[in-house]
């Protein structure tokens, strides 16, 4: 099996590891190439990596929304999100999904299974690809309230308003939402704020917040990030990039071979990973 990923930059990406252990646990012969892209070239790169009669690949900023004029048919939700970040090699034909909330909320239920308890209330922070997964899949399998706070009130309200409507929604400047940070049982940082080298960075502060929320942030390097010590620090409870990582990435698989793979040994052998890194 040949599988990739698109992307740039994507030098240091973990896709590989990943996937290697993947193919491995499912005893498929394969192998996972990266892919770096210039923008300016997109066009015949793509043509190029037709060729290359890949079987599955993934998709990685800045190319989830453009890989979208490349393919032959895109899964609903992806079109919904507008965006794609897994991509499958049908019969000649490319099918694009998304597989960014499911794992993200697959992920954080497989922690801390009491968020199957659908009337929970959410802040996103944060109104980009990921956000966008994140904010749908959260929309569609819970019922509790949802706020967006983001740094332009217009990409929120565009993410908001895309598909379905519901109430209980509401866009916040991230000024009120860290006045607001104790309602919440549930947070989410979505942005690359935080991101080595930048570790210093926090997007809000989290001073005020309830013991018990659960924080989380889908930055994985570093492990911890500035926002997650400071939720730990004031009792919350904590969810890291690493974990929503590997999820998103066990589903790609899951649509490229058929096959579900257990994800608890390589969650902790991904946590080591990242720790030497």
């Amino acid at each position: 099996m040949k599988l990739g990923l698109i992307g740039n930059p994507i030098k240091h990406s973990l896709s590989p590891w990943i996937h290697t252990r993947l193919l491995n646990q499912a005893n498929i012969a394969g192998s996972y190439e990266l892919y770096e892209m210039e923008p300016g070239s997109f066009n015949e790169q793509i043509s190029y990596l037709r060729k290359e009669g890949l079987d599955g690949f993934n998709v990685t900023v800045p190319f989830k929304q453009k890989i979208m004029t490349a393919l032959d048919d895109i899964d609903e939700q992806a079109r919904l999100l507008g965006a794609v970040n897994t991509v499958k090699n049908l019969d000649g034909k490319w099918i694009g999904y998304n597989t960014d909330g499911k794992g993200f909320l697959h992920s954080l239920r497989a922690k801390y299974p009491e968020l199957s308890d659908k009337n929970i209330k959410a802040l996103i922070i944060g109104a980009g690809g990921a956000a966008k997964g994140i904010y749908h899949t959260l929309k569609n399998e819970t019922t509790g309230h949802i706020d967006i706070a983001n740094r332009t009130s217009e990409r929120a309200k565009e993410m908001m308003e895309a598909g379905a409507e519901r109430e209980n929604v509401r866009i916040l400047t991230l000024q009120e939402a860290e006045s607001r940070i104790a309602d919440y049982d549930l947070i989410i940082q979505t942005t690359t704020v935080g991101m080595k080298p930048n570790v210093d960075q926090q997007i809000i502060s989290l001073r005020n917040i309830s013991e018990g929320t659960i924080v989380s942030d889908i930055v994985y390097q570093p492990l911890m990030t500035s926002f997650l010590k400071e939720a730990q620090a004031k009792g919350a409870r904590i969810h890291q990039g690493h974990e929503m990582l590997l999820y998103q990435a066990v589903y790609a698989f899951e649509i490229w071979t058929g096959i579900s793979v257990e994800e608890s040994r390589l969650l902790k052998e991904l946590e080591e990973q990242l720790k030497g890194a």
